[in-house]
């Protein structure tokens, strides 16, 4: 047993502890991965357990594939017949060979939030409902959260206390609208991802002889991230592990930030009255921080109640004390911020990919990107709109997953016209009403076009459908790269995208054909037994944010900090560190919001390794208006032994603190800087009552136009960089600015 030697006594005593209930807490970079990896390359090497009884449930699928890839290397190729991935991924694998004892097909539709959204837009239009009262963000979060407590539609309509919060929210048709979904969801043989989990508990519930067989398979469960469970997903593993009771959680309270998703901090914390004879691990040295970023987190989350207690500690050096920033505006904590990245680049040479910006809501992210471009440092945004959300892209997955299900209601609606074949939206409405109504598959209606639209209409639906069945028969015989080539083609889909010759077109033509890369990636990759399109459909859909972000060029992350949970940096700046921002102004309702923010800034100070910079902004622009902003209540709360802060505040960091602005307009406080050109003092600009930006591909030198905050101006130059367009604009009050167009707000002005 090698492999052993390398883990500290807590990590060790994890890893052999292997039978029974099981807890192990882990603190920020305490070497989680490594514990659980190791656990289960002991239990297949040391213990003799067969891989496909061991079931491991995660939150990405990459983690999954990483912990696979390292098992791999311990103990062989037989670390790939474990169970491991997500929740999500693990049980739709489930329901396709079940999905028949609830009455859906096999190859059933996974439906995307953009999906859900437009199938509830189409049901409130239906039902004649308000879409400004029933918006569709909120409807679904009304559903999701029902679901992650396992309330059907059934009892969400009957009961009582549910039916008051909709009638105090104005929303009283909510419960209808929730049975109206999930009933149009079954007609399209689909189901949405909190369906996943839902009917899984369906299944287990009602069909015993599955419960049993799934419990007889998986001898041994493990959970990673445990503090980010809901109901729903707490309740499968405890099922599931309810025979033999080798059930190990591996999780950090401290670190449970996700209670707007459903997870319930209180299933970690009150996972020991569930099990009496529980056995806890607490892992609590950090490996990846310097003492002063350990301290300074432990001093934070100390202010929370409701904790696991435990004491992180590292062997790591001193390090830097945590640098606080102030500006006097959020244009200069973007231009401080990208300042300070230029010069610790290259004072230590260091690589973009080194540091990353934090910040509690995307809408932050505005001020940082400009500073960053001025400097010309290379970013990327995480959680920005992912590759498979851009409309070419989610355009031929529609064709494809209707092709594998001619039940999908929004595969239908996505493709029927386009590219345009005559098919307008009278005819489509008239095909749903004739299913509804006659309560039959909408291909059933399309099939049969003759019987319930006018002529034309009709020959060219039945022409469509006819181009759908040979698609089906292709899908049948080819693997999903020729399959999905043929489509691609043979829809005019790739025609219509190559013909349109802007910027914008050849990007969306190229975005198709990396699409089709990355199908025959999967089907080149000899790990994917199944090489239909159905299967990498699936696979596709079941793909969480941090698996999509596989770009690999070196620049400065930006994200939210709920976004970087697990995710590590050299240096890491949390910014907009202000009351009513961080905390949220949303979450002052109760100490258990507040905490969630405590343990959301606990998170974002464990990212960084070496240094942590922590910067506020005095004024800053929100909701169209300039607001005073005052420090945050967290600053007061971080140990101020471990800051670095100007002479004149206090060392509690208390009410002199909040009221000190006579250093300036503003400073790194406690270090010297270069100057700094000070904010504009032009005022700023009031968009004209009709502005809508404008199409920007053919904007040329000496057009007139107006930008929401530099006013009106003249394009005096374009240039071409790849694919990146920019134009200089000599502005009336601002002077001349390089504006990339594709980020740019332009209105050109007609003269």
């Amino acid at each position: 047993m090698e492999y052993l030697k390398g883990l500290n006594p807590p990590q060790r005593e994890a890893v052999e502890h292997t039978d029974g209930p099981v807890m192990i807490i882990a603190g920020a970079g305490s070497g989680k991965t490594r514990v659980l990896t190791y656990r289960i390359a002991h239990l297949i090497h040391a213990k003799g357990i067969d891989p496909f009884n061991i079931l491991s449930l995660t939150f990405t699928n990459k983690a999954a594939a990483e912990m696979k890839h390292r098992i791999e290397q311990l103990i062989g190729l037989e670390a790939r017949n474990t169970w491991m991935g997500t929740f999500h991924s693990t049980f739709a694998k489930i329901l396709r060979v079940e999905a028949d004892k609830l009455g859906y097909p096999s190859n059933f539709s996974i439906y995307d939030t953009d999906d859900s959204k437009s199938l509830i837009r189409s049901i409130v239009k239906e039902m004649r409902l308000d879409d400004k009262v029933y918006k569709a963000n909120t409807v679904l979060s009304r559903i999701s959260g029902a679901k992650n407590r396992l309330i059907g539609w059934e009892t969400y309509l009957n009961d009582p206390y549910i039916k008051a919060d909709d009638e105090t929210a104005m929303k009283p048709k909510m419960g209808e609208i929730y049975k109206n979904y999930q009933k149009r969801l079954f007609r399209s043989g689909a189901m949405d991802f909190d369906d996943l989990l839902f009917n899984t508990n369906v299944l287990f519930r009602d069909h015993l002889d599955v419960l049993n067989k799934y419990q007889q398979r998986f001898k041994y469960v493990m959970v990673d991230e445990f503090q980010d469970t809901n109901l729903s997903q707490y309740l499968i593993t405890k099922k599931l592990a309810s025979v033999h009771q080798n059930i190990c959680v591996v999780g950090d309270d401290a670190q449970s930030i996700y209670a707007f998703r459903g997870a319930d901090i209180q299933n970690i914390l009150n996972f020991e009255k569930d099990y009496p004879d529980l056995f806890v691990v607490k892992l609590e040295q950090n490996y990846r921080s310097t003492k002063n970023i350990v301290h300074a987190a432990n001093s934070i989350i100390a202010k929370n109640k409701a904790q696991l207690k435990k004491e992180v500690w590292t062997q790591n050096q001193q390090g830097d004390l945590i640098e606080l920033i102030k500006a006097s505006s959020d244009n200069e904590e973007g231009r401080m911020v990208a300042t300070t990245i230029f010069e610790e680049k290259n004072n230590k040479k260091l690589n973009n990919s080194d540091f990353a910006v934090l910040y509690r809501t995307n809408s932050q992210s505005r001020s940082i990107e400009e500073a960053l471009r001025k400097m010309s440092i290379t970013y990327k945004i995480v959680g920005g709109l992912s590759f498979y959300q851009r409309k070419e892209i989610k355009d031929l997955m529609a064709y494809m997953r209707f092709v594998v299900n001619r039940e999908d209601e929004e595969a239908f609606k996505r493709i029927i016209n386009y590219p345009k074949r005559g098919i307008g939206d009278t005819s489509v409405e008239k095909m749903m009403v004739a299913a509804y109504e006659h309560d039959i598959p909408l291909w059933e209606v399309m099939t049969n076009a003759a019987s319930f639209l006018p002529g034309r209409a009709a020959n060219s639906v039945e022409d469509f459908s006819t181009l759908i069945k040979s698609f089906a028969i292709e899908v049948e015989r080819k693997d999903a790269y020729d399959a999905a080539s043929s489509i691609a083609k043979q829809s005019g889909l790739l025609r219509e995208l190559y013909e349109d010759k802007t910027i914008e077109g050849l990007n969306r033509y190229e975005n198709v054909q990396e699409l089709l890369n990355a199908i025959k990636e999967y089907v080149d990759n000899p790990e994917n037994e199944d090489k239909s399109l159905g299967a990498f459909l699936q696979e596709i859909a079941l793909l969480t944010d941090n698996d999509r972000d596989k770009d690999t060029t070196d620049a400065v992350t930006l994200m939210t900090i709920h976004s970087s949970k697990g995710l590590e940096f050299k240096q890491v700046f949390v910014v907009g560190m202000e009351e009513d921002l961080f905390p949220s102004q949303m979450m002052m309702q109760s100490r258990e919001d507040l905490e969630e923010e405590r343990r959301l800034f606990y998170v974002a100070t464990t990212r960084a390794m070496e240094r942590l910079y922590l910067t506020y902004a005095l004024t800053r622009y929100r909701f169209g208006r300039l607001l005073n902003c005052e420090p945050s209540r967290f600053l007061e709360e971080v140990d101020p032994d471990c800051i670095k802060v100007n002479k004149r505040i206090s060392s509690a960091l208390s009410s002199s603190f909040r009221s000190d602005t006579s250093e300036g307009r503003s400073g790194f406080v406690g270090i010297k800087r270069p100057n700094i050109r000070p904010a504009t003092t032009a005022k700023v600009h009031t968009p004209s009552p009709d502005f809508k930006p404008s199409n920007t591909n053919n904007l040329a030198v000496g057009m007139k136009v107006e930008h929401p905050k530099f006013g009106f101006g003249t394009v005096n130059k374009i240039e071409i960089e790849g694919i990146n367009r920019k134009a200089s604009i000599a502005f009336d009050n601002f002077g001349e600015k390089t504006l990339l167009l594709s980020f740019a707000k332009l209105r050109i002005v007609e003269e």
